[in-house]
């Protein structure tokens, strides 16, 4: 969730930090702060509340030629969003950046009575504690860092420097992510590789246990017990243009422009609509292991989770004999579920740092269960630790509220259905239909983007003036408005809810007066007709509807209704899910909102 970033070379450290900290804004966070040496160790601490731009105007009353530095950007866990709670942390000569939640805090707090403690986080705890061994004189800074870490439970992506080591940087991770930029005479440090983009193509990404002294020429991974690892420099994929807004006011309506490419990416290789097949060489499964699978458990948070509950739809179409389990993480990871024998997991995540996500992952495989990461971010936690895995290769996704993921994430898990029906036999002329479609996605994507845009940019005007929204539909209608609903609220604040239009009768239709508007997702299908009578419903208790159709005959009188013109009939709820999310970027925009960073909530949330 918050944001590392680090320094240590020739250059200027104070010019790197605050250039990274930028690059990781999407995170979410509500303070920042960085802390850099001088070549004989003098220490600049700078921190403000808010916005980078504060922490930058600060800083250019205090400009340093200093070489070595770190930074950070702060989502508030322990303590109200604050200067004085801000990080770097200090506690002797040592100043600490921390990601994570250091869960013992308060017992460690007890033991540390020569440390004034001046914050209301658990950070400081951590600084201080790794100070009360640094400061005895008997170890080195990696060595106190070590000895704090063992002591330490919960998790952390760390990054330390000292007043008396200009010339060194202690990091270290468990649950959080940390990667090592390595320059040419310099090493740079970040929790999320966008921020060293530019600088190095070059990275190491540090696993859970790892601990790294780094130096402008030099690095040394080590466990926490002091064995010495052999660490994998890796290519950083993402390049300068893929980061950058290209032209769009917000990142957000940029990544929902985006789609027709970066589905056309998720499917590049892997879907043959000529011979009616598709190829996952991620997974790695035989066809033997594929014919087993009878259980489908399927694994995600927020827009993970109903990308996850739309794919079961579709994947239980099918696929016979199969039980499909979308869970929430968050909830899934205290339960004492037993997976039966022959089943999989799906692990969905974008930033593959999901620290729900990664939990259930984590207790999945302690019951033998084979698990394949649904994942984004290359070289993330997830990716690593499944037992295989397909990318779904839509980018980098700055802005906080997910789209082109979403889009992704869906077929991406369909095309591991189709393989898996593939495997158990299903009948090309069942399967064909799917995979004409997928393939014929990115193109009616563009369509839907560039005949529709204008028309919810104009009806969005109609709804700025209510608080309350309401998504409705049917099968896979129904988690296409989970998700409109979930965007709606994400960057709106609009108190946004999804129901299954079945369910109105059941208790939602109370809510249907001049307070609220309802959105209808309705495709054409075998619940078309009962979908028609439930917006009848609504429309006889004067309800302000829009409808996102693709039924050139609609013709009741809604509101609005928005037809789209498409040879899609199957993933025509895709396509209204892009109308979703214009519709809710367009309302966060009237609003006057930030749009890609909504208040309180984060992009990476590695933290419960």
């Amino acid at each position: 969730m918050c944001g590392i970033v680090g320094y240590i070379g020739d250059k200027n450290a104070q010019s790197f930090l605050i250039s990274g900290l930028k690059r990781l804004e999407y995170r979410g966070y509500d303070s920042a702060g960085i802390a850099t040496l001088s070549e004989k160790g003098k220490a600049t601490l700078i921190r403000a509340k808010g916005k980078i731009a504060n922490l930058e105007e600060k800083v250019a009353k205090n400009k340093r030629s200093d070489t070595t530095g770190i930074g950070h950007t702060r989502w508030a866990t322990h303590g109200e969003p604050s200067e004085k709670n801000a990080h770097p942390h200090k506690a002797g000569s040592i100043y600490l950046v921390h990601n994570g939640i250091i869960e013992n805090y308060k017992a460690i707090k007890e033991h540390l009575k020569d440390h004034e403690f001046k914050s209301d986080t658990d950070t400081e705890v951590l600084a201080a504690l790794i100070n009360s061994f640094y400061s005895d004189g008997k170890h080195s800074l990696a060595d106190a860092v070590v000895q704090a870490l063992k002591l330490a439970k919960g998790t952390y992506g760390i990054a330390v420097i000292s007043e008396n080591n200009p010339d060194e940087i202690i990091v270290a991770r468990s649950g959080s992510p940390l990667v090592i930029g390595v320059g040419n005479g310099e090493t740079l440090i970040a929790s999320d590789a966008s921020a060293l983009v530019g600088h190095t193509k070059n990275a190491i990404y540090l696993k859970d246990g790892e601990i790294a002294r780094v130096t402008k020429d030099s690095i040394e991974v080590k466990t926490l017990n002091s064995e010495p690892v052999s660490a994998k420099v890796e290519e950083i994929e993402t390049n300068l243009a893929a980061i950058q807004k290209g032209g769009y006011d917000h990142f957000l309506l940029k990544e929902i422009m985006e789609q027709p490419d970066s589905l056309a990416e998720t499917l590049r290789g892997r879907i043959d609509a000529k011979n009616g097949t598709v190829t996952l060489g991620g997974p790695g499964l035989s066809e033997s292991e594929l014919r087993r699978i009878s259980h489908l458990v399927i694994v995600g948070c927020g827009t993970a989770y109903y990308a996850g509950v739309l794919a079961g739809y579709y994947i239980e179409q099918f696929t016979p004999g199969i039980t499909i389990e979308p869970v929430i993480a968050s909830e899934y990871r205290y339960k004492q579920s037993y997976l039966p024998e022959n089943s999989l997991a799906l692990i969905v995540s974008q930033s593959g740092e999901t620290a729900d996500t990664l939990a259930c992952l984590r207790e999945i495989k302690k019951q033998g269960i084979k698990t394949i990461g649904i994942v984004n971010a290359i070289g993330s936690t997830i990716a690593r630790e499944v037992d295989g895995g397909t990318y779904v290769h839509v980018g980098p996704e700055i802005s906080v509220a997910s789209t082109k993921a979403f889009t992704s994430q869906v077929i991406a898990m369909v095309m591991f259905g189709i393989t898996m029906a593939q495997a158990k036999g299903v009948k090309n002329t069942i399967l064909r239909p799917y995979i004409n479609e997928i393939a014929k996605l990115p193109t009616e994507i563009k369509k839907v983007l560039d005949g529709s845009a204008d028309q919810i940019k104009k009806i969005t005007k109609k709804y700025t003036k209510y608080e309350h929204g309401i998504y409705l539909g049917r099968d896979v209608a129904y988690p296409t408005a989970m998700e409109g609903a979930l965007k709606m609220k994400e960057i709106s604040y609009l108190d946004a809810n999804a129901y299954a239009f079945g369910e109105l009768k059941h208790g939602p239709l109370a809510l249907v007066d001049d307070r609220f508007f309802e959105v209808a997702i309705l495709p054409k299908g075998h619940l078309y007709d009962k979908a028609i009578s439930n917006v009848q419903e609504v429309l006889a208790r004067g309800g302000h509807m829009v409808v996102f159709t693709n039924e050139d005959s609609f013709d009741l009188p809604v509101e609005n209704v928005v037809k789209i013109t498409t040879q899609l009939e199957i993933f025509a709820p895709i396509l209204m899910n892009i109308l979703s999310q214009l519709f809710a970027y367009n309302m966060a925009v009237a609003k006057g909102n930030n749009v890609d960073q909504p208040r309180n909530l984060a992009k990476s949330v590695t933290v419960e």
